[in-house]
């Protein structure tokens, strides 16, 4: 089921099917150096069904992130996972906007252009005032990602055991950061 749909990319739900393709994303230590491990086919397969039930349960969940129009050698339109997921951060309920995006993809601006859609998604479409990215200090493209979406740290967390930004952006915010990305 398609969710979003940007210049390029195809934001949908995932499917079993989905699993050779991510495994691209999440088994690669590189991509997956700021998790405590890279995930095995088992793990990838689990990582698809959580999803899955999130949708189900909370409406929301990390969506497969497809190429519209996949490189020539491209056999996987599949190239990473973005969308909303809700975290307990402090004991409170946030929507987090997270994203991995297959290696031989980056410093394309795909992350960026998938989580600022994921991002007005959100605000359009469901009742929150705040969205969050959890993010280790020393992953600088990530944290890149959610400054170039209109975020900023909103405080440090030990969550899941290890050091985390909270990257935040409010409602509010998002206008004004939208109103100072228009042509002048």
């Amino acid at each position: 089921m398609k969710i979003l749909e940007t210049t390029r990319l195809l934001l949908r739900e995932f499917t079993p099917e989905d699993a050779d393709a991510l495994a691209l994303v999440l088994s690669d230590p590189e991509t997956m150096r700021y998790y405590p491990a890279p995930y095995d086919r088992a793990g990838v397969e689990r990582w698809i069904e959580r999803n899955r039930q999130r949708y189900q349960d909370e409406g929301v969940g990390l969506w497969a992130m497809e190429l519209k129009e996949p490189q020539d050698s491209e056999v996987h339109k599949t190239i990473g996972d973005c969308g909303i997921i809700v975290q307990r951060v402090d004991g409170e309920r946030l929507y987090e906007i997270g994203y991995h995006l297959r290696r031989d993809f980056w410093g394309q601006g795909l992350a960026t252009e998938a989580a600022v859609a994921c991002r007005d998604w959100a605000f359009a479409h469901l009742k929150t005032e705040r969205l969050v990215s959890l993010i280790r200090p020393e992953n600088l493209a990530s944290r890149g990602v959610a400054e170039r979406t209109g975020m900023t740290v909103w405080k440090e967390v030990n969550w899941r055991g290890l050091l985390h930004y909270v990257y935040s952006i409010e409602r509010s915010s998002q206008l004004r950061f939208l109103a100072n990305e228009l042509p002048q």
